[in-house]
């Protein structure tokens, strides 16, 4: 049960005290699930005093926006989540595609410190995690482990990173800024599909007890936090866009795989908004598609495997989409020939434009899946597509520079945008997607034993398990629990005296 994160009561009361007592010394006060799933809950108190806060700052004020409603200078907080509707000029379909938009988030600039909030409080108030004494090994291909080593350090802990060494060069810089040694960033083998390399490496370093891995493909901390605050977040984001759009429908929330975190978001849509959910990889790594394996370069949704986490039995359709289409799209998005082109040739209007550096690779990943099921099902105005854009382009600025160096050695004009939005958004068709019928929902599923049971040491009655709608629905008990957890654990930090971060603000 440890290695999946699914304690409800205090384990260890001792290792619970003590990080009560370090977080009395530093007055940190830990938000609840409810209150980031709901913003409107955090106190006023705490609001006022977060204004003064940098967002990217180590400051224990930012746990409390580790959410999406944070506005666009990340300082305030706005009713509805950051979102964009892209519209007809760009995706080529009529149905809308509703983007929310990850780069809002403090610190990282991208939802995944959300995840790493969301594996590591429980820990913390269960006394599975002693900041004073342990690590906290944070495994994945860019954007988790680097919201594990904020919250690590927003603790007073040490916090490694372990990802592959192929990923972008502003993820290390970043990592360089915020690791306390240089030794806490592990470099492992390969690039984005390398995660077998990533596990080996924690298994390593578990040989030594001060080291706890929070392993995000099968943390169910992970699944949990997303299902709440992602969930709510899009569905919120729905509500309001029929406010001017009765008719509004959902017809489906899309997301790349990567720890399928951010998929459990369509589990709450399916049950609160009847929206089907479709899980998209690279197709050059068509592991659901084709149990299939190879490299490709959008980073974020390593693969290979099938995350314990990952309610195959709930998903709906698998959407292959190429690196070649994200790198491309990345030139075109986030230089002045491309955004001309879009702008001036295909009308899409500049407040839109403005948008675009708040698409990571994996978000334009993600915009491709929902305009492939859009065209699929030939979805209507009144049939929204519901996604993510987990972060932004910013990270990827070196990889703008290698596609540009690879395939426009003579230079990327206006031209060249006309034929990469030609090929690999006007032209985008509907191969690759694969409506799951029952059958292939149990194939998804049993892929997983390979890496959870025969690799990782599940249990094989817990692997089974999850195959029913119930466990999955069950699940969601553990949320009440936590926060009832952390209510206690702050209690009990100020009956030690310890100042609240805001009373120092």
């Amino acid at each position: 049960m440890t290695q999946l994160g699914l304690e409800r009561t205090v384990i260890d009361a001792r290792v619970r005290d003590a990080s009560v007592r370090r977080c009395a010394e530093r007055g940190i006060v830990l938000p609840t699930f409810a209150q980031l799933t709901e913003p409107e809950r955090i106190p006023a108190s705490v609001r006022a005093a977060m204004a003064g806060v940098d967002p990217d700052a180590p400051d224990p004020l930012n746990l409390w926006r580790v959410h999406w409603h944070n506005a666009a200078d990340r300082r305030g907080a706005v009713e509805i989540p950051a979102h964009v509707v892209l519209p007809t000029a760009l995706t080529g379909v009529r149905a809308p595609v509703i983007v929310a938009l990850g780069d809002r988030f403090p610190m990282i600039h991208a939802h995944k410190v959300l995840a790493a909030y969301g594996c590591l409080a429980p820990r913390l108030v269960t006394g599975q995690f002693d900041p004073e004494s342990e690590r906290a090994i944070w495994p994945s291909t860019g954007n988790y482990c680097r919201g594990g080593v904020a919250i690590s350090r927003i603790m007073a802990c040490r916090g490694v990173a372990v990802l592959p060494e192929g990923m972008s060069s502003e993820r290390f810089a970043w990592l360089a800024r915020w690791v306390a040694d240089p030794t806490d960033v592990i470099r492992t083998p390969g690039t984005e599909s390398n995660v077998k390399e990533i596990y080996d490496e924690c298994a390593r370093l578990s040989q030594d007890p001060a080291n706890i891995v929070f392993n995000q493909f099968s943390e169910f901390g992970n699944y949990l936090a997303h299902f709440a605050a992602t969930g709510r977040a899009l569905e919120r984001i729905v509500g309001w866009r029929r406010r001017a759009q009765p008719a509004l429908a959902v017809a489906a929330f899309v997301s790349a795989t990567g720890s399928a975190g951010t998929l459990a978001a369509g589990d709450y849509l399916k049950e609160r908004l009847g929206a089907r959910i479709a899980a998209v990889e690279a197709l050059e790594c068509p592991t659901l598609l084709r149990s299939g394996f190879g490299e490709h370069n959008i980073q974020g949704i390593g693969d290979k495997h099938v995350p314990l986490i990952h309610n195959a039995m709930n998903t709906d359709l698998v959407i292959g989409v190429s690196d070649r289409a994200t790198d491309a799209l990345n030139v075109v998005f986030n230089t002045d020939a491309g955004r001309r082109y879009l702008q001036h040739r295909r009308g899409v209007p500049a407040e839109i434009i403005a948008t675009l550096p708040s698409f990571g690779l994996s978000a334009i990943c993600n915009v491709l899946g929902s305009i492939k099921l859009a065209k699929y099902y030939d979805l209507g105005p009144d049939e929204a597509v519901l996604t993510v854009a987990t972060d932004g382009a910013p990270l990827y600025a070196s990889e703008v520079d290698k596609v540009l160096a690879r395939r426009y050695a003579h230079g990327f004009d206006e031209i060249s945008a006309a034929e990469a939005v030609g090929e690999h958004l006007a032209g985008l068709a509907t191969d690759h997607v694969e409506e799951l019928r029952r059958p292939d929902r149990e194939r998804l599923f049993n892929l997983g034993y390979f890496t959870w049971v025969e690799q990782q040491g599940v249990p094989v009655g817990t692997f089974v398990a999850r195959r029913a709608p119930r466990y999955w629905r069950d699940l969601r008990d553990l949320l009440p629990a936590w926060d009832a957890l952390i209510d206690e654990f702050n209690a009990r930090a100020a009956t030690l005296g310890g100042r609240p971060a805001w009373a120092h603000h």
